[in-house]
């Protein structure tokens, strides 16, 4: 379940077939503001995909900091093309597009490249990723199964060799003299210059895979790629995965039953997972040689580096992910040795920046919540701690650019906010870099540490891309084609004080009215790794038109979620549901002795994924808190979800049958008495369909009414216009029904 979840068209309602509610109290009309929700709003925000389409997406600087590359489609397109920012000119011009290379020719994805594409949470079509050389010279271009090479200083377009089937994951060498793919399940390299292409590797039966990351890795631990180069580009390490003793899920679709259904080895807690095997092999062809750790000890491959004047280094993890090591390889014989072990007793986050060595390779950075909050450290060539070098107060969050003697952070003390901080690797006091606004900021640096872009996100609902110069002038900004936001989302963003001094964010209707008192809705997520509070005021638009209806609407970030120290994040140890809902209770309360025009009489919750889990919970659990919910792709039961994710915060099912227990929507079905709709996407490969399916079963035989909307051959992340379009509208209406209009005080 990524951390990155999409405000995607994923709720729908029907009437609910509880009772009614009470009315809401009859007053004169004049006193309630009538809905100002923009009637072509939705339209609009499905057409532009939530108004995204056609901003910069996947940049990247050159390593001589000579031009930036991305990519961009028009306003109300997904597909897009390839461009390129001069920082010398501050002009930008199309370098590559879709329809030229394929002459107009359509595009076309096996079923394995959508489920990739799933992952990664990618919608775009036309150019949908690309590869920039170490040198900077090359791009390589995978296009409806084919693999193209430009050359920046030409222009120059080449195909390169197609023998084998679709080519997933392709990137280059690090010299650029070769390309890595895998096809059908094999790693093949190409010569780019010489147009030939050689097979490394024979799959020894059809559930094995070479050279890709499985199910698990791409999903939870993101990671994405499944081989590795040396740094002289002589030897690849690879992945080799062997679904044989994996459960097999089948995805079918309804709406053409004569179609085969799609089998996806799927590991659910306590059963078995893939089995992982690290390999190197010679570029040039040649016998492989089997990395060696104990890897009934270890069995998950978390993370792989191959840096230059390093080691080949991996991170691995014991099943429940509490304890951890980072081993350096010797790729001549697969021996391992041991560099740095991390153990929690709850569990361990990865960090995927992590470990980064040094240019020089006389040592690595590593990023630790061994003490409470996250801190990075530098460790010498054989992992032993040099220093800290940063304090918990800063908030570590992400490793942005590493150089010559400091490093380049992403972090804040409030957990709404990202910014960049510039470290010495001495030692010593950070410095903020860029922006001092309230923001979301990120960035992208030439390796050689020139030019930047840096990425704001305003709570204005406002983002910019500014390309900067190695001294911090700017060169010039990467420009948006997005329409432009139909309105500025009404945000307050607050911490509510008490013990836990939640933050959470309130949206009014543009024509709030302080005489009235409003029916709320609680847009949740409530779970790991997600945070539904932020100074990025884009996330809010759907939320805000919803409250631009006559609602006014709220999330609080409780216990569970990220950015608040190591403690706050465990407190879900062994029970998912327990504590973050009684710290979204408490939030709520804390808001409605805050702000009076919040009638907490009238509360709705609604959310999607974990979100969508979370709602179904409440209304069953705090019916005299929520009075409606609409869970949208939720997980029933934890039993049925996949090993990684689950068994981090619950642990082995044997272990711990109680916490499943209380976890499972199942088990509280009974108890349902308000109103609730589910909606679950049929052809979901996250959280499978069939867990909407088992919590309308349970419900049903429980004698519950409820609401049901399967979406037919939508996935976790749904995309098409029209039924984003069709389903929030009806989404209000659910609410509506359920919380009433405001009324006087």
């Amino acid at each position: 379940m990524r951390k990155i979840l999409f405000l995607a068209a994923c709720l729908a309602a029907g009437c609910g077939t509880e009772p009614a509610l009470p009315a809401a109290p009859d007053v004169p009309t004049a006193a309630v503001p009538p809905s100002i929700a923009e009637p072509s709003f939705l339209a609009d925000y499905a057409e532009t995909y939530r108004f995204r389409l056609g901003r910069p997406s996947q940049i990247r600087v050159t390593p001589e900091g000579d031009a930036v590359l991305f990519l961009r489609s028009g306003p109300r397109s997904f597909v897009q093309d390839l461009w390129a920012f001069d920082p010398a000119t501050g002009e930008e011009r199309v370098l590559l597009t879709a329809e030229k290379i394929l002459a107009g020719g359509e595009e076309k994805l096996t079923a394995e490249e959508k489920a990739r594409r799933e992952r990664m949470r990618m919608a775009a079509r036309g150019i949908a990723g690309y590869s920039l050389s170490p040198d900077g010279r090359q791009i390589l271009v995978p296009l409806s199964g084919r693999l193209f090479v430009v050359d920046r200083a030409s222009g120059k377009v080449s195909e390169l060799p197609g023998d084998g089937g679709f080519p997933v994951d392709p990137r280059f060498s690090p010299d650029g003299t070769h390309v890595v793919a895998v096809r059908e399940g094999d790693v093949y390299v190409i010569d780019v210059a010489a147009r030939k292409q050689k097979r490394l590797t024979t799959r020894p039966g059809e559930h094995v895979e070479n050279g890709l990351a499985e199910f698990v890795a791409q999903e939870e631990m993101e990671r994405m790629e499944g081989s590795w180069f040396s740094p002289d580009g002589k030897l690849l390490a690879y992945q080799q995965t062997d679904t044989s003793e994996v459960e097999t899920n089948f995805i079918a679709d309804p709406m053409n039953p004569q179609a085969p259904a799609q089998p996806w080895p799927y590991p659910r807690p306590g059963k078995k997972n893939a089995d992982v095997k690290l390999g190197v092999v010679p570029v040039a062809g040649g016998k492989t040689t089997w990395v060696s750790w104990d890897r009934e000890k270890y069995p998950y491959l978390a993370t792989v580096k191959w840096a230059k004047g390093a080691p080949l280094t991996i991170v691995v993890q014991n099943r429940t992910q509490t304890e951890e090591a980072v081993l350096a390889i010797d790729p001549a014989t697969g021996a391992s040795r041991v560099l740095l072990v991390e153990r929690d007793d709850a569990w361990i986050n990865l960090d995927q920046d992590m470990p980064r060595w040094l240019d020089d390779g006389s040592g690595f950075l590593w990023s630790t919540e061994r003490d409470g909050a996250w801190v990075v450290e530098l460790r010498d060539r054989e992992g032993k701690r040099v220093r800290a070098i940063t304090e918990p107060s800063l908030g570590y969050q992400g490793l942005v650019h590493v150089g010559g003697d400091h490093v380049i952070l992403a972090a804040s003390s409030d957990p709404v906010e990202r910014q960049l901080w510039r470290v010495p690797l001495a030692g010593g006091k950070a410095e903020r870099v860029g922006t001092e606004e309230r923001a979301v900021v990120d960035a992208i640096y030439a390796a050689k540490g020139g030019l930047s872009v840096r990425t704001v996100a305003r709570p204005t609902g406002e983002t910019t891309w500014e390309v900067a110069k190695a001294d911090g002038t700017r060169a010039g900004a990467l420009q948006s084609k997005a329409e432009k936001l139909p309105f500025q989302p009404n945000l307050e963003l607050v911490r509510l004080g008490g013990e836990h001094d939640f933050a959470a964010v309130v949206q009014r209707p543009r024509n709030f009215d302080p005489k009235l008192r409003y029916p709320v809705v609680v847009y949740v997520y409530g779970g790991p790794h997600f945070q539904t509070v932020t100074a990025a005021g884009d996330r809010f638009l759907l939320q805000q038109w919803i409250a631009d209806h006559g609602f006014v609407v709220v999330s609080v970030d409780g216990r569970g979620t990220p950015s608040r120290g190591r403690a706050w994040a465990r407190t879900i140890k062994g029970n998912l549901i327990d504590v973050p809902l009684a710290d979204q209770v408490a939030g709520l309360k804390a808001l409605g002795a805050k702000f009076r025009e919040l009638d907490l009489d009238r509360v709705g919750i609604f959310g999607w994924s974990f979100g969508g889990y979370f709602s179904a919970m409440a209304v069953m659990r705090e019916p005299d808190v929520f009075k409606v919910g609409v869970a949208g792709a939720p997980v029933a039961d934890w039993l049925d979800y996949d090993t990684h994710y689950t068994e981090r915060y619950l642990g082995l099912p044997e272990a711990n049958a109680g916490g499943y227990a209380k976890s499972s929507v199942l088990t509280w079905a009974k108890d349902l008495r308000r109103p609730l709709l589910i909606v679950h996407g049929t052809a979901d490969d996250n959280v499978y369909f069939s867990h909407g399916l088992k919590m309308s079963d349970a419900l049903l035989r429980a004698g519950r009414p409820h609401d049901f909307l399967p979406l037919a051959g939508a996935t976790h992340m749904v995309n098409e216009p029209l039924v984003t379009d069709r389903l929030y509208t009806r989404i209000v209406d659910y609410l509506a029904a359920a919380l009433g209009r405001p009324t006087a005080r």
